[in-house]
C-alpha cells in the first residue's frame, strides 16, 4: 500500500536553508521566453533540482508577478536570478565564472541529451529559446556545443518549462 508523505517527511528545507544550501553548478539563461508560466515553472524546477541561478534575458519576464508566482510557488525566493538586456551578455557573464555554455535546441551537429556527458565539476549553462523562433542564431554562434532532446512526434516540439525539466533530469540522474 503507498501513502502520501506529510509535509513533515518531505523535510522541505526552508528559503534560508535553500539559498545557504550547496547547489549544483548549473545556470539555466533563458533567452526572450515570452510566458510569465514558462518563467514561473523555470523557477520551480530550478528549485527542484538546486540550480546555481536563472538568467533572464531581454523581454523574459521578471519576478515579482502574480503570473510567475502562481507556478514558482514561492522558488523565486529560493533561487538566485539576475535580469540581462540580452542573452549574449547573459553568456559572456557565465563564461567569465568559468561555465560553458550550451544551447538547447534542433540543429544539425547537435548533441543528443543522453549522449551528452558531464563532468560535475565543470559548471554549465544551458540556454533554452523564445517559444516561437528558439535560442538566437547569435548565441548559438557563442555556445560551445548543442544538445537537443530526441523526438518522435509530428510537432518535434515541447514547451520550455518541459524540456527545462527532462535536461535537469537527465543530467542529474546520471550524476
Amino acid at each position: 500500500m503507498f501513502v502520501k508523505k506529510t509535509m513533515d517527511e518531505l523535510e522541505r528545507k526552508s528559503v534560508a536553508e535553500m539559498k545557504a544550501g550547496e547547489k549544483h553548478p548549473v545556470i539555466l539563461i533563458l533567452d526572450d521566453v515570452r510566458s510569465m508560466h514558462n518563467v514561473g515553472s523555470t523557477f520551480r524546477t530550478g528549485d527542484a533540482f538546486a540550480v546555481e541561478s536563472i538568467f533572464l534575458c531581454g523581454y523574459t519576464p521578471q519576478p515579482p508577478h502574480r503570473d510567475i508566482h502562481k507556478t514558482a510557488l514561492g522558488a523565486t525566493e529560493t533561487v538566485h536570478w539576475q535580469h540581462f538586456t540580452n542573452t549574449i551578455d547573459a553568456v559572456n557573464e557565465a563564461r567569465s565564472k568559468g561555465y560553458k555554455v550550451y544551447a538547447i535546441e534542433q540543429a544539425h551537429n547537435s548533441i543528443a541529451l543522453q549522449d551528452f556527458s558531464w563532468n560535475t565539476a565543470e559548471p554549465v549553462a544551458f540556454v533554452f529559446g523564445n517559444e516561437v523562433s528558439g535560442v538566437q542564431e547569435a548565441v548559438m554562434e557563442l555556445a560551445d556545443g548543442c544538445i537537443e532532446i530526441p523526438q518522435w512526434g509530428a510537432k518535434h516540439s515541447l514547451n520550455i518549462s518541459v524540456t527545462v525539466g527532462v535536461v535537469l533530469w537527465e543530467l542529474m540522474r546520471r550524476h
